[in-house]
């Protein structure tokens, strides 16, 4: 079963991360693992682009299906094997409409995380302005404000780790975010998180450049 998947991956990458979540939710370890390196370009490699055309990362093959994008690799996992390991979505109609929209707005924060955090690597020197990079930021603080307004750890569970991956990714102000601070917390010793936690991160997850956002 297992065995006949192949996830080509990259280590401190939430969607990456997501999908190696989803595989051990469902206990399905024994898959075929790769690790790549960005900072040496393997993701734009011939292994991944035979799996991947756009030489992007996470590459999953599962058998003759390839799922390329994080969410549908989960979803997929999810409904294949429905009745093993633990369940990642919810049953009522309602709790899936709103997993589908938080999912959706990822796009958003993932959006303002690219314009904030990366600005010097994308803007080139000459067009960089202190005024753009301060609205950025700005705009990705209040971002995290609305998914912190979304988070009731009392309710966490494997069906919205997969949403909420992408705070791992933060060195949080604890004192500005509780309610994210404690989801990291709460689910960071689940078996799962654990068991595929980024060998970069050691013992702290993603950049500290949000430590006093």
């Amino acid at each position: 079963m297992a065995k006949d998947m192949t996830l080509l991956w990259g280590s401190g990458s939430p969607p990456c991360w997501r999908v190696m979540i989803a595989l051990e939710e469902k206990g399905l370890q024994g898959y075929n693992s790769k690790q790549l390196s960005f900072e040496k370009g393997e993701h734009k490699g011939k292994d991944v682009l035979a799996i991947n055309p756009r030489g992007q990362l996470p590459a999953f093959k599962h058998g003759n299906i390839t799922l390329n994008e994080s969410y549908g690799a989960c979803l997929y996992l999810e409904e294949q094997f429905k009745n093993q390991g633990n369940k990642l979505t919810p049953e009522n109609k309602a709790e899936v409409a709103l997993m589908y929209q938080r999912m959706f707005e990822g796009l958003s924060l993932f959006d303002k995380i690219r314009q904030s955090l990366f600005y010097d690597r994308f803007v080139p020197e000459n067009e960089r302005h202190d005024s753009a990079k301060k609205r950025n930021a700005e705009g990705l603080k209040d971002e995290i404000k609305i998914w912190e307004g979304y988070l009731q750890v009392s309710k966490t569970s494997c069906k919205n780790l997969l949403v909420f991956v992408i705070t791992f990714y933060f060195f949080l102000n604890e004192e500005h975010f509780p309610k994210l601070a404690a989801y990291h917390n709460t689910v960071k010793d689940r078996p799962s998180v654990k068991n595929t936690w980024p060998s970069n991160w050691k013992d702290s997850p993603g950049m500290d450049t949000l430590k006093n956002l």
